[in-house]
């Protein structure tokens, strides 16, 4: 298996725009990483923000898989039919390949779901350099082990003080759940000019690893504004340039 990173955060952080500059800057990059990315929201927003348009997702497997059991003949090859189900919600894009969780069409909890996305982790991970997931806020998934160990958890905070303190929140109960990976890290997203300093003072104090600290960005929001992807952002824009940062910092 290659090396999993996931990126989680409060709501409202821009953990997914984080997300999707950093697949767009690996899928453009001169190495060739076999990319995996994993949009583990159920409001899928990670396939906008990549201008991915996604028809079939874990959710609707969970629907098919369900059906089939009253449907399939007895001499179904139920690990056939459950293969051939992946390759149908997995999207080859340029660059990167795209596994959209989703949400369920029937009633009930997402344990199927769930379970589906970790059977389909375990089937297809090993085949991938690198793992990104854009996860949903708090750490339910991975409390699930519907992942694999990671080698990266990165929080995507703000550039308040109260931001800060969620991620060392996260860190904290990550340990205590007993979360498997090997570093952690912190995001600072949209800092306004002149306050770097005093939020990495702010980290530090923290006992935060703090690998990126990305501007406000015009640019950005305007895509944003428009649901243009962030993928079309120029190279000079400024969110854009500290990911090659981040990148680096990584060891990607």
């Amino acid at each position: 298996m290659g090396k999993v990173i996931a990126i989680t955060g409060k709501g409202g952080t821009g953990k997914t725009a984080v997300t999707a500059m950093l697949i767009r800057h690996l899928k453009n990059t001169q190495k060739k990483f076999r990319i995996l990315a994993i949009d583990a929201d159920p409001d899928a927003n990670l396939a906008d923000a990549l201008g991915v348009n996604v028809k079939k997702t874990v959710g609707d497997m969970r629907e098919f898989m369900q059906d089939s059991r009253f449907t399939a003949s007895p001499d179904t090859d139920k690990q056939a039919l459950f293969e051939a189900k992946i390759f149908e919600i997995l999207l080859e894009e340029d660059g990167y390949d795209l596994l959209v969780m989703g949400k369920p069409e029937g009633s009930g909890c997402y344990c199927y779901v769930n379970n589906l996305l970790r059977a389909i982790m375990d089937k297809t991970a090993k085949d991938y350099d690198l793992i990104v997931i854009d996860s949903p806020a708090g750490l339910e998934h991975f409390s699930r082990k519907i992942f694999p160990d990671l080698d990266d958890l990165i929080v995507v905070t703000d550039e308040s003080r109260r931001g800060l303190t969620t991620g060392e929140r996260i860190r904290d109960i990550a340990r205590e759940m007993g979360l498997k990976y090997k570093d952690l890290y912190v995001i600072v997203n949209k800092i306004t000019s002149g306050r770097r300093d005093k939020v990495i003072e702010n980290a530090t104090s923290l006992g935060l690893d703090v690998i990126g600290t990305i501007p406000y960005d015009e640019s950005v929001a305007k895509f944003d504004l428009v649901g243009d992807p962030l993928t079309g952002l120029p190279d000079d824009s400024p969110a854009v340039q500290e990911m090659v940062n981040v990148v680096g910092k990584l060891g990607l």
